[in-house]
């Protein structure tokens, strides 16, 4: 088998991480974000009152 030339080796390098960063990318921005709902009448503060 021939050795590749060291520029054909730069270029496979550079088709991995560009098809690397592209799936990284698309997987991120696929998701959508996480709604938190924040209602008040959820909280529930335990209130204690200490006598010492």
């Amino acid at each position: 088998m021939p050795q590749m030339m060291p520029m054909e080796w730069m270029m496979l390098y550079m088709t991995f991480l560009a098809t690397f960063l592209m799936f990284n990318i698309m997987n991120y921005f696929n998701q959508p974000p996480n709604k938190q709902e924040s209602s008040k009448s959820a909280m529930h503060p335990n209130k204690m009152n200490w006598k010492w």
